[in-house]
C-alpha cells in the first residue's frame, strides 16, 4: 500500500470567508485530500503580528472553521485545528531562529511591506514570521505545500532554512516541496483590488441570498459603458468575470449581450446575483447545521490538536536530539 504524501497549509483567522477565499484556496483544499494526507491549520499566532485587538479573534477561528467545514473539509480525512494549540511550534520556531540569518529575513519583501504600512508596530514577531511559518510545515514533516507562483519565494525561504539546519547539525528536517495550483486572483466589488476584508469589497460565504444581492448591486461594472443602450466591454468588466466562477455555462451568451447591448449593467449584476446564490445555497445549509453545534467544532479541533501534536512532539524531540539539548534518559 502506497503511502499518501503529506500536505501543510496554514491561513490566517479572518473570521467568516469571502468568495474570493473560497475560489483561491477553499475549493483546492477540499480537491487536494482526495489524493493527499492534509493538515490544515488557522495560524492564530501569525495574526497577532497585525492584530491590534484580539478581542475577537475566538470568534474569527470559530466562523473560519465552520465554514471550513462547510466547503467540505473533513476532519475524518484531514487534519484541521488552530496553530496555538500545538505550543511545540513555538518551540521550534526559536530553535530554527538559532540557525536563520536575520540578513535573510529583512529581505523578506512582505516584511518590508508590513513595515511600510504599520511603523507604529514593526514587532520581532514581524521579522520572525517566516521561520514560524517554515516552523509550521517542517514540525508536521509536510512534504507538499500548495502555493501559487507569486508564494514560490516564501517556500523558498522555508526550504533555505532547512538546508541549513541540515548542513549543520547532519539530515533532519523533510525539505518541503511546492505544489503549484492555479489560484485565482478574484478582484472585489470594486473591480480594482484583489477580494478583502480590509477594502470592503467582498461577499461573505454565509450571506444571506438578499445580502449577497444587495453586495452585488452595489459592483463597478463596465467602466466605459454610462448608458444603457452603449454597447458593453464584457473583457474588463469585473461582474461578467466573476460569471466565470458561478456561470460559466452562461458566460459566452452573456458576453454576446453584453457587447451588443442587450441587456445592461443592472441585469448582469442580476444574473450574477442568482448564479452566486444558487451557488452557495448547498453550503449555507451545511454552514447552518454545523454553526448549531458549536460544541461539535470545539471537539473537531482538539481533536485536530492532538493528531497534529503527535506529529509535533516526535519532530521536536529529532531537531532537540541533533542540537544537543534532549536529554536522555535512563
Amino acid at each position: 500500500m502506497t503511502m499518501k504524501q503529506r500536505v501543510f497549509s496554514g491561513a490566517r483567522p479572518t473570521g467568516r470567508q469571502h468568495i474570493g477565499n473560497y475560489l483561491g484556496a477553499l475549493q483546492n483544499y477540499v480537491r487536494l485530500q482526495d489524493e493527499y494526507e492534509c493538515v490544515y491549520c488557522i495560524v492564530d499566532i501569525h495574526a497577532l503580528t497585525s492584530l491590534e485587538d484580539t478581542g475577537r479573534l475566538q470568534e474569527y477561528i470559530f466562523e473560519m472553521m465552520v465554514d471550513w467545514l462547510a466547503a467540505g473539509l473533513n476532519p475524518q480525512k484531514s487534519i484541521l485545528f488552530v496553530q496555538s494549540d500545538v505550543p511545540e511550534v513555538l518551540e521550534l520556531h526559536a530553535l530554527l531562529s538559532m540557525v536563520t540569518p536575520l540578513g535573510w529575513l529583512l529581505r523578506v519583501p512582505t516584511f518590508k511591506e508590513k513595515a511600510r504600512t504599520q511603523p507604529q508596530n514593526v514587532n520581532y514577531g514581524l521579522v520572525g514570521y517566516p521561520v514560524l511559518m517554515a516552523s509550521d510545515i517542517v514540525i508536521y514533516k509536510a512534504e507538499a505545500v500548495p502555493v501559487g507562483e507569486d508564494q514560490l519565494p516564501h517556500l523558498e525561504l522555508t526550504r533555505e532554512i532547512v538546508r541549513r539546519f541540515n548542513t549543520i547539525f547532519g539530515p533532519t528536517l523533510l525539505e518541503p516541496k511546492a505544489k503549484l495550483t492555479s489560484f485565482p486572483m478574484v478582484l472585489g466589488l470594486n473591480g480594482t483590488q484583489k477580494m478583502g476584508k480590509s477594502y470592503d469589497n467582498h461577499i461573505e460565504l454565509a450571506a444571506t441570498p438578499e445580502e449577497t444581492r444587495k453586495r452585488v448591486m452595489m459592483a463597478v461594472t463596465d467602466p466605459a459603458r454610462q448608458f444603457r443602450t452603449d454597447q458593453g466591454h464584457p473583457d474588463i468588466c469585473n461582474v461578467y468575470s466573476l460569471h466565470r466562477f458561478f456561470a460559466p455555462e452562461r458566460v459566452a451568451e452573456l458576453a454576446i449581450e453584453c457587447s451588443s447591448a442587450k441587456i445592461g449593467c443592472v441585469d448582469c449584476k442580476k444574473n450574477l446575483a442568482q448564479a452566486i446564490n444558487e451557488n452557495l445555497e448547498p453550503f449555507r445549509e451545511k454552514r447552518q447545521q454545523f454553526a448549531a453545534n458549536p460544541q461539535h467544532i470545539y471537539e473537531i479541533m482538539d481533536d485536530g490538536a492532538q493528531r497534529a501534536r503527535k506529529i509535533a512532539h516526535t519532530t521536536l524531540d529529532e531537531v532537540k536530539a541533533k542540537m544537543g539539548i534532549l536529554r536522555s534518559r535512563a
